[in-house]
């Protein structure tokens, strides 16, 4: 059974930072690639995950990131960059896709982009399940990193929420401790899974929030409590 993993970042929209490989190395390089941008587009995050995990399916991500008039150039992003007619789509049971899941880690205070919840729905209208990780605090910290600082307040309800529609499951990480601990239950979890399910392949988009990534590096590398 072999595992793949792609890794998508947002800030004031989304981007697949990492194709599905196997490689841990590749994806490590992902992350070390990130740069702080402005702006927590959760939904786009969430839209760019599942057109990721759905390659074929014919998720029209300009649009529904930016609306009907997607194909300015300056976006970097087109309606239908490939070219690709808009498929029949039909709703399956929340949490019946088992073979590919998103691990979202956010603080959950989405600033821009598609709203977070119509985002979920449409995960949990293809069955994916949803993974929340929150970081940072119901009062709100201020975090600084390489210059940059900004106010990390967590919002449990709408992490919560999320998971909950798409048959996910919602985890706090308070420090890198927690964080770790966090991911170790998730791989358990996933493994367990592959083996009830007879998975061939499992294919986790895991999408990382780059707005947020000084609070993540500060978790990380001076095990910092937020």
């Amino acid at each position: 059974m072999n595992t793949r993993i792609g890794v998508v970042s947002f800030a004031g929209t989304a981007s697949v930072v990492q194709a599905p490989t196997q490689s841990r190395e590749d994806v490590l390089s992902a992350i070390d690639r990130f740069q702080l941008q402005r702006g927590t587009a959760i939904g786009s995050g969430i839209i760019v995950s599942l057109a990721t995990i759905f390659p074929d399916a014919g998720i029209d991500v300009g649009s529904l990131i930016y609306g009907r008039d997607a194909r300015d150039s300056r976006r970097g992003i087109q309606s239908d960059p490939a070219g690709k007619a808009q498929k029949a789509f039909t709703p399956v049971p929340p949490g019946s896709h088992t073979s590919a899941v998103i691990i979202l880690l956010t603080d959950g205070q989405r600033t821009t982009g598609p709203d977070s919840l119509e985002a979920a729905k449409m995960a949990a209208d293809r069955g994916v399940r949803v993974f929340t990780v929150g970081i940072g605090t119901t009062s709100g910290e201020v975090i600084g990193f390489e210059g940059w600082s900004m106010r990390v307040r967590l919002d449990e309800q709408t992490l919560k929420q999320i998971a909950n529609m798409t048959l996910g499951e919602y985890f706090y990480a308070g420090t890198a401790t927690d964080l770790k601990k966090v991911y170790q239950t998730l791989n358990a979890r996933v493994v367990m899974e592959k083996k009830q399910t007879e998975i061939t392949a499992l294919f986790a988009a895991a999408a990382a929030a780059t707005a947020l990534l000084s609070a993540l590096l500060s978790l990380l590398w001076f095990s910092r409590i937020l």
